[in-house]
C-alpha cells in the first residue's frame, strides 16, 4: 500500500473516531453545557488557532468567547481559564479532582511521567516527595543553612559580568545566570492531540530525542551521585548542606525506600529544569522592563543604595528591607509569568462550574499571562508600574489567584521560596552594582 493510500485511510479513520466521539457526547447530554468557544475544523478541531505563542492567542480568544473556554485541540477537549475568578475554581475549590496532569508525550522519556513529581499522579509516592522537599530542602531554615552557596554563586555572576564590562562586551542576562536547553519540551508534539492514534508512535522522534537528552543528564547525576558517595565515606568529610547532600541523607537514613536513586535523579532533572527556567526567563524580562523604564531603575537602585549602603554587598536578609525591589519582581511575573500556560490538569470527574460541565478527562489550561492582564482585575494592565504593589497585599504564593506564576493548590511549585530569593539577591546585585546601558537585540515574545 504506498504512501498516499495510507493518508487517505489515516483521515478516515480520524473522521470516523471524531464522528463516534462527537455522537457518544451528545448521549450523554454533556454537550450543550460545555463552555463556548471558537468554531471548529474537521479532525483539527482549534489547532490551527494556537499560534507559535498560545497564550496571546487563547487571551484574544477568551475576549471573545469568555474566561472559560472550550476548544477541540485534535482529539483533546481543552478548557482554557483566563481570570482570577476561573483560576480559583480549578486551584481552590475543585483542586482535589482536578490536581493531576495530562502529560506531553516529551515527558513520557524514560518514565519522567512516572517518577517526575511535577508529573506524577497525586500518590503516597508524590506526598512523600513534596513531604521531602517542603521540610528539607526548601524550609527557611534550610535554606538558611546553605546561603553561602548561593552568595557563591552570586560572586561568580559579579566576576563574569566585570570581565565583560571590562573589555565591552554585551551581557546576555539569560546566558550568564542560567544555561539550560529546552527547546524539545516546546516543540508542539501531534502525538499529544491525537494520543488515541498517535502518541505510542512518536512520529516527530521528540521522545526519542529526550529520551537521549534525559540519558545524558542521567549519566551526569549518576557520576555526581557515586562521586558525593565516596567523599562522604571519608572519615574528616564535612556535609556542605547542599541539595545532594539533604536528599542523600534522607534516602540513607533507615535505607528509605520512600527516596531511591532513580528518584533522586529525576527530582534533581525537576529541580534543575524548572528552577533554571523560572528564575532567568524572570530575571531576563525584569532587567528588560527596567532598562525601558528608566525611572523605575533609579528608583530601585536608589532604595538599594539607602538600604545595603557603599562598599557592602546585596544580602538575603536585606530583602525584607527593599519593598520597591520586590514589588519589581512580582509585577515582572504579573507580565511575564515564566510558564504562561500553567502546568496542563485534568478532570478526574465532571466538574460544575458557574453553571457549565467540565468534562471527566478534560485538559485543563490556566493562562496566568492572560490572567496577569486581566483590566477587570488589574488596572492600566500592559503598563510595568511596580508602585501597584507597594501598598498592596497581593503576592505570589498562591492565595491571590490575579498573580499565579508559580500556580496554586496542592500542586503549587514547591521550589517557590527557592526561587524568591534568588529572584531578589541576584536581580538587586545587578541593579546595585553597576551602571546598565542599554544595548540589547529584543528576542522576547512572551
Amino acid at each position: 500500500m504506498d504512501f498516499l493510500s495510507c493518508l487517505v485511510y489515516f483521515v478516515f479513520y480520524l473522521i470516523l473516531f471524531q464522528a463516534f466521539h462527537l455522537i457518544t457526547r451528545r448521549k450523554l447530554g454533556r454537550t450543550h453545557k460545555l463552555p463556548p468557544g471558537p468554531p471548529t475544523i474537521p479532525i483539527f478541531g482549534n489547532l490551527f488557532q494556537l499560534g507559535d505563542e498560545p497564550h496571546r492567542a487563547l487571551a484574544k480568544l477568551a475576549n471573545i468567547h469568555g474566561d472559560i473556554m472550550t476548544l477541540k485541540l485534535g482529539q483533546t477537549t481543552t478548557l482554557v481559564l483566563s481570570s482570577a475568578a476561573m483560576a480559583k475554581e480549578i486551584l481552590q475549590t475543585h483542586d482535589a479532582i482536578s490536581c493531576n496532569r495530562t502529560v506531553p508525550g516529551a515527558l513520557r522519556a524514560l518514565q519522567h511521567h512516572e517518577t517526575g513529581l511535577p508529573w506524577m499522579p497525586v500518590s503516597t509516592t508524590w506526598r512523600n516527595l513534596r513531604k521531602i522537599c517542603n521540610l528539607h530542602i526548601f524550609a527557611s531554615h534550610k535554606l538558611d543553612a546553605n546561603q553561602h552557596l548561593r552568595r557563591s554563586k552570586i560572586e561568580q555572576l559579579l566576576a563574569d559580568v566585570r570581565d565583560s564590562s571590562r573589555v565591552g562586551e554585551a551581557i546576555e542576562i539569560s546566558t550568564v545566570v542560567f544555561k539550560s536547553v529546552r527547546e524539545e519540551l516546546g516543540k508542539p508534539n501531534f502525538g499529544d492531540y491525537f494520543p488515541t492514534l498517535l502518541d505510542n508512535l512518536d512520529l516527530q522522534g521528540i521522545r526519542r530525542r529526550m529520551s537521549i537528552h534525559f540519558g545524558k543528564l542521567m549519566n551526569i547525576f549518576d557520576k555526581l551521585i557515586d562521586e558525593r558517595l565516596e567523599l562522604k565515606k571519608m572519615d574528616d568529610y564535612i556535609s556542605t548542606n547542599d541539595l545532594l547532600d539533604i536528599l542523600l541523607q534522607h534516602s540513607e537514613q533507615d535505607n528509605n525506600e520512600e527516596l531511591d536513586r532513580n528518584l533522586i535523579k529525576h527530582l534533581i532533572l525537576d529541580l534543575l529544569i524548572a528552577g533554571t527556567n523560572s528564575t532567568s526567563s524572570t530575571l531576563e524580562w525584569a532587567m528588560t522592563e527596567l532598562f525601558h523604564n528608566p525611572k523605575a531603575l533609579r528608583k530601585a537602585r536608589r532604595e538599594l543604595q539607602q538600604v545595603i549602603g557603599e562598599g557592602n554587598l546585596v544580602e538575603e536578609s536585606h530583602v525584607t528591607c527593599l519593598p520597591y525591589l520586590q514589588a519589581v519582581v512580582k509585577e515582572t511575573m504579573r507580565l511575564h509569568p515564566p510558564i504562561p500556560l500553567l502546568l496542563p490538569r485534568k478532570a478526574q470527574e465532571d466538574i460544575e462550574i458557574h453553571n457549565f460541565v467540565v468534562p471527566k478527562g478534560a485538559r485543563l489550561l490556566i493562562n496566568a499571562w492572560a490572567i496577569g492582564r486581566d483590566p477587570n482585575f488589574w488596572e492600566e494592565p500592559d503598563l510595568f508600574l511596580p508602585e501597584r504593589f507597594i501598598r498592596s497585599t497581593i503576592d505570589v504564593k498562591g492565595r491571590d489567584f490575579g498573580l499565579i506564576p508559580f500556580g496554586s493548590g496542592r500542586r503549587i511549585c514547591p521550589g517557590l521560596p527557592l526561587a524568591m530569593r534568588m529572584l531578589h539577591l541576584t536581580l538587586g546585585t545587578l541593579i546595585y552594582s553597576f551602571d546598565w546601558n542599554l544595548k540589547m537585540e529584543l528576542h522576547l515574545k512572551v
